[in-house]
C-alpha cells in the first residue's frame, strides 16, 4: 500500500483549527476564573440553638447598674484595751448574743491593781487631812463665839451697873466719877463687842477659803482614784453594747489568745448589732458615673429580695471598682446576717421612647460595635451599631438598627474574617 503525501494547504488548515480550539478554551478558563472570583463566598454555618438572638423594641428602658458584695452592721463596735495587761481568761468566742455589762474576757496587772490601792488611800488621807483641817477651824469658831458671848454677857452687866449708878447719882448717893468710870467701861465693852461680832463674821467666812486647797485635793484625789477604779474595772472587757460577738481577735484575722500580753488601745474584741444591716455593694467604676445618694436600688439576698437606697458612694475607686452602701429598707429576708454575699441593684433613670435591645457580649455604652443582623432567609449580615446608654441586661440603640430588627448578640469574635454566618436549625 503506497501512502499519498497530503497537500500543505490541509496541514496549514489543521494548524489554524487547533489554534482556534486553543484561544477558545483559553477564553472559556478566563471566563470561568473572573465568574468564580466575582461570586461570594459561601457563608458559614451556625447553629441557631449555640447563640443568643434579640430583637430590636422600642418603648420604656429601665437604666440599672449592678454590683456584689456583702451585708455588714450598720452598727459595729471594736472593744479595745484601756490599760496594759494579760489575757487571763476568755469568756465567750464569737456567736455569743451579748448586753453592754456582758463580759467577754479578763485581763490581769499588778501594776493597774497597785495603782488602784495607791490612789484608793491618797484619796482616804486627803480626805483625813480635810476633816482635821475642818476639825480645827470648828475650834477655832467655837472658841471665837465664846469670847464674843463673854463680852456680850459683861457688856450687858456693865449696863445694868451704869443704870443703877445713874438712880443712885440722883439721890445724891453716887459720887460723878463713879458713874463716868463705869460710862468708861460700857463704851469700851461696846467697842470690843463691835470688834469680836467682826471678827466672829471674818473666822466664818474664811472658813470656806482655808477648806478650799483642801477640798480641791480631795477632788483631784478623787478623780485618780476613780481613774484607776475604771482602769481596775477595765480589766473586765466588757461589750458596750447588744448585738453579737464577731470575733475575739485584734483583726479580722488575728485572734486574740489566752496569755497574751496587750497594749491600751489594742483591739479586743468586735460586736455588731445583727438587726440593722446595709449592703456595701462593689460597682464596676465604669458604671458609678451616675450613681446618686438616694436612688432607689434592691439588694437579692438569694433568699429573698429588700429594697433599699444608695446611702453612700466611695469617692476614690479600687481594683476597678466603686464601694457603694444601701441603707436597707423594711423586714430583712430569712437567714440574713452579716458577712452574707448578696448581689444588688441600683436604679439610674426611665428612658421613653427609646430604640433599645438586649446587651451584647462585647458593647460598651457609648460605643460602636459590629453585629450580625439576621434576616428574613435566615442569614445574617455584619452590621455597624451605634450604642447609647446601657443598663444591666439592655441597651441603647442610636443608629444602625431599626425597631423588629433581629441581632445575634452572643460573642461572634470566632466569625471576624466573614461579613455573613447562615443560621440553621
Amino acid at each position: 500500500m503506497v501512502d499519498i503525501a497530503r497537500p500543505p494547504s490541509v496541514i496549514r488548515k489543521k494548524k489554524i483549527r487547533r489554534a482556534i480550539y486553543g484561544a477558545i478554551a483559553l477564553l472559556a478558563v478566563g471566563a470561568i476564573t473572573v465568574g468564580v472570583s466575582r461570586l461570594k463566598p459561601a457563608a458559614p454555618s451556625v447553629d441557631r440553638a449555640t447563640v443568643w438572638v434579640d430583637t430590636v423594641k422600642r418603648g420604656q428602658m429601665l437604666r440599672q447598674v449592678r454590683g456584689s458584695g456583702t451585708l455588714v452592721p450598720e452598727d459595729i463596735r471594736w472593744i479595745s484595751a484601756t490599760t496594759a495587761g494579760r489575757v487571763e481568761r476568755i469568756l465567750l468566742r464569737a456567736g455569743a448574743i451579748v448586753e453592754p455589762n456582758t463580759v467577754i474576757l479578763e485581763l490581769s496587772s499588778p501594776s493597774v491593781e497597785q495603782a488602784n490601792r495607791e490612789a484608793q488611800l491618797a484619796y482616804q488621807s486627803a480626805l483625813a487631812a480635810y476633816e482635821n483641817r475642818r476639825a480645827d477651824l470648828d475650834s477655832a469658831l467655837l472658841t471665837q463665839e465664846s469670847n464674843l458671848a463673854t463680852i456680850e454677857s459683861n457688856y450687858k452687866q456693865a449696863e445694868l451697873d451704869l443704870n443703877s449708878n445713874l438712880e443712885l447719882q440722883k439721890s445724891g448717893l453716887v459720887a460723878e466719877l463713879v458713874v463716868k468710870q463705869k460710862q468708861g467701861a460700857v463704851a469700851d465693852l461696846k467697842n470690843r463687842l463691835a470688834v469680836e461680832t467682826k471678827r466672829l463674821e471674818i473666822t466664818k467666812a474664811g472658813i470656806k477659803s482655808q477648806l478650799a486647797p483642801q477640798e480641791a485635793d480631795i477632788a483631784q484625789r478623787k478623780a485618780a482614784a476613780d481613774l484607776q477604779a475604771r482602769n481596775l474595772g477595765d480589766l473586765k472587757v466588757k461589750a458596750g453594747m447588744h448585738g453579737v460577738l464577731q470575733c475575739v481577735c485584734s483583726n479580722p484575722t488575728t485572734q486574740v489568745e489566752r496569755g497574751a500580753q496587750v497594749n491600751p488601745g489594742s483591739n479586743l474584741a468586735r460586736v455588731a448589732d445583727p438587726s440593722v444591716l446595709k449592703a456595701e455593694l462593689r460597682i464596676a467604676e465604669t458604671q458609678t458615673k451616675d450613681i446618686r445618694i438616694g436612688q432607689y436600688a434592691e439588694v437579692d439576698t438569694r433568699n429573698g429580695r429588700v429594697k433599699g437606697k444608695v446611702s453612700r458612694i466611695d469617692p476614690a475607686s479600687s481594683n476597678g471598682t466603686v464601694g457603694v452602701d444601701i441603707t436597707l429598707e423594711g423586714a430583712l429576708p430569712a437567714g440574713a446576717r452579716p458577712d452574707l454575699s448578696v448581689d444588688g441593684e441600683v436604679r439610674l433613670e426611665e428612658l421613653n421612647n427609646i430604640i433599645y435591645v438586649g446587651r451584647p457580649a462585647f458593647g460598651q455604652e457609648n460605643s460602636s460595635v459590629s453585629l450580625f443582623k439576621v434576616g428574613a432567609n435566615g442569614e445574617a449580615v455584619r452590621t455597624t451599631v451605634k450604642l447609647g446608654r446601657s443598663s444591666v441586661n439592655t441597651i441603647e440603640i442610636v443608629e444602625g438598627l431599626n425597631p423588629g430588627d433581629q441581632v445575634i448578640l452572643s460573642d461572634m469574635s470566632t466569625y471576624d474574617e466573614y461579613q455573613r454566618v447562615r443560621l440553621s436549625n
